[in-house]
């Protein structure tokens, strides 16, 4: 189908799931109350957590939100289209299925080309906005290729629903999630626009304590997790996934699921890596993090939530 067909589709009430350079996402038209709600049936999502709304540009947060400040200008033009979430204070036009009752919405430009294209031919035909958590079921570890998606949640979805194949995610982990209600940022998701990135783009010194009462995703204390128990910083056992820097040797008798050479390549292969645990049908993957900051803050952050179980 083309990128027209597809915007039709959406319009309609389809559920797509779509590639971003972060995770891929299951998207529905955000303005159609009927087809957010089937998101939530999709994912097995409490109805209070809000979703996501993906727009073409930042030329279109005005539609949706209010209240916008000259720093949150200043990180949409740095870093969109990008990983990064913005939450405003909502305008009339985000109701409450897609911020979860909540009166802030939270704003994203994704850096790929098919999701922007699909963006801009779903915003020609009336579509404001795509409202998109991770494409997978609720608290589970999120997909970065379409193969994962149809293996998540395939079962779940109707006929007319789409899944877009985009290749796998760049990044890798889900985006930076920063609160711009207040008179500094604050970030509520660490990810891959880091703390000096933020500062450095707004001039503004980034809020250490997260005192936010704002819900918004992957914020609970049991999340992306696998099938498997993931274990930290410890050395796996005999028949036991392993994850670890390059430089780490693997354990005899554990099972190498990854050996990222630098930072970024973990946060890419964390996923699958993840996923290929289960696949094999293994019941404990211990996992060697990484230090430092940066992106390696957002891993850590995965992990230790993962490691929490479901």
């Amino acid at each position: 189908m083309s990128q027209v067909e597809n915007a039709l589709a959406l319009k309609n009430g389809a559920l797509i799931a779509f590639p971003t350079e972060t995770v891929y996402g299951l998207g529905a038209d955000a303005s159609n109350e009927k087809a957010v709600a089937r998101i939530y049936e999709v994912k097995g999502r409490p109805q209070d957590h809000p979703l996501i709304l993906h727009i073409a540009s930042m030329n279109d947060i005005n539609y949706w939100a209010e209240d916008i400040s000259d720093y949150a200008i200043a990180l949409a033009r740095s870093f969109w289209p990008g990983p990064m979430t913005l939450i405003f204070s909502r305008s009339d036009a985000a109701k409450d299925f897609v911020t979860g009752g909540q009166e802030t919405v939270g704003l994203r430009v994704p850096d790929h080309t098919l999701a922007l294209g699909l963006l801009q031919e779903c915003k020609k035909i009336g579509v404001h906005a795509i409202a998109a958590p991770s494409a997978n079921r609720f608290g589970h570890v999120s997909p970065t290729t379409a193969d994962a998606v149809q293996e998540e949640i395939g079962a779940y979805l109707a006929r007319q629903d789409l899944i877009l194949d985009g290749g796998p995610a760049q990044v890798g982990l889900e985006s930076t999630i920063i609160d711009c209600t207040g008179d500094a940022p604050k970030i509520l998701r660490p990810g891959a626009i880091t703390q000096a990135m933020i500062e450095e783009a707004t001039g503004l010194k980034v809020s250490e304590i997260n005192d936010s009462q704002i819900r918004v995703s992957g914020s609970l204390e049991k999340h992306y997790a696998p099938n498997a128990k993931v274990i930290l910083d410890v050395q796996a056992s005999e028949g036991q996934g392993f994850i670890a820097p390059a430089d780490v040797a693997t354990p005899t008798g554990a099972i190498r699921l990854a050996s990222p050479a630098n930072t970024d390549e973990y946060a890419r292969v964390l996923y699958s890596a993840l996923r290929d645990g289960d696949a094999q049908g293994l019941e404990t993957i211990a996992i060697i993090q990484p230090s430092g900051d940066g992106l390696a803050i957002a891993i850590r952050d995965r992990l230790m939530r993962a490691s929490k179980g479901r």
